[in-house]
Formats: structure tokens, sequence, C-alpha cells
């Protein structure tokens, strides 16, 4: 196996949100990090329900969590910003646990990344963090003097909303920390002979 180990990237935001009715997160300094996510935050949990994402099993299959931690790019987010048109995306605004820079497209990175933190927390990249309009609306409510953004937050993201990881290793996340990535050479698998 190939792997490259690269030190890139540092956290420039922490988050959680335990409010069951919304997506939004707000900054913390750091967070501990436990196998079943960031402590008291909504989407941690070792399982999940299935749904709209996971069509091959009936909606509410308890299943493994993969999506405990969104991770986004604040260059990414300013470009999604700057093609919709307004300011800035906080990442609070479409859940996001961790803010990083300087990792050059974040979102394309392949699954089974793992991304290690100065704190010895380890997660691993399941892969890319499909957009949907939810995150879109909480956007809108920001720019209450814009039409459309919550339509338009799905198209404008696609292949730069970040990345979904699950807890290998616990450990301590915060602003600030240093980030190396362990990046696995990928083949891409042919559909046909």
């Amino acid at each position: 196996m190939i792997l490259v180990e690269r030190k890139m990237g540092k956290v420039v935001q922490v988050l959680a949100g335990n409010v069951s009715d919304s997506l939004e997160k707000w900054p913390v300094d750091s967070c501990q990090i436990t196998y079943e996510g960031f402590t008291g935050d909504i989407h941690a949990g070792l399982t999940m329900k299935s749904g709209g994402r996971q069509p091959y099993y009936p909606k509410g299959t308890q299943i493994r969590n993969y999506r405990q931690v969104s991770i986004v790019s604040s260059e990414e987010l300013q470009s999604i910003a700057d093609s919709m048109g307004i300011d800035e995306i906080q990442p609070g605004w479409i859940g996001a646990n961790l803010a990083v820079e300087e990792i050059p497209h974040l979102t394309l990175l392949p699954p089974s990344t793992r991304m290690e933190f100065a704190g010895g927390a380890v997660l691993v990249v399941d892969g890319e963090n499909l957009p949907c309009i939810h995150p879109g609306k909480i956007i809108q409510q920001n720019f209450p003097e814009l039409n459309g953004l919550a339509e338009a937050f799905p198209k404008h993201s696609l292949g730069r909303r970040g990345v979904v990881a699950w807890v290998e290793r616990p450990g301590t996340i915060k602003t600030g920390n240093e980030i190396t990535l362990h990046v696995s050479h990928q083949e891409k698998w042919p559909l046909s002979n």
C-alpha cells in the first residue's frame, strides 16, 4: 500500500450543536472527541437511523454512524459564497463541526483518509458531504434581503461542501491544531471488465 503522509492544514474553528431541531452549530474553543463523535453534539452516536442518503435500507433502520463529524474548508466556503453572490458562509450555518484551512480540495479527499490532530484525535474520512437544501435555509435566514439562496446552495456547493468522517481514535481537538493527513493511494474501480 502506498501511503502519503503530509502535515498540512490547521483547525480554524471547532463547532458543536445540541439543539435537536436545528442543523446550526456554534463555535467552542475545543471539544473532547469520543468514539461517538463530538461530546454533546446532535450528530454524535455510534449508530444513526438511515434516511434519504441510505436508500438501500428502509428509512429509520439503525446503522453504523459514519457521519459523526462534518468538516469544511474555509477556502471552499468562501468560494461557495462568492459563486452565490454573498459575503460569507459561516461553518456553523451549514452544520460543520470543524472548519479547516490550507488543505487544497478538502472535499475531494479520498475515503479512508485519516486526519490526525495535535490533541491525539484521529478522524477517518467517509467521503464528500453531498449538499442539500437544509443548510441553504439557514444561509437564507442570514441574508433575508436576498431571494433563492436556499435553493441555490446545493448547486453552488457541489464538490465544495466538505466531508463527513467518523472517529477512529478519541482525543481533543482545539482551534489552532495542526493536522497531519494520512492518504492511501486509491485506484479507480472499473465498472466493467
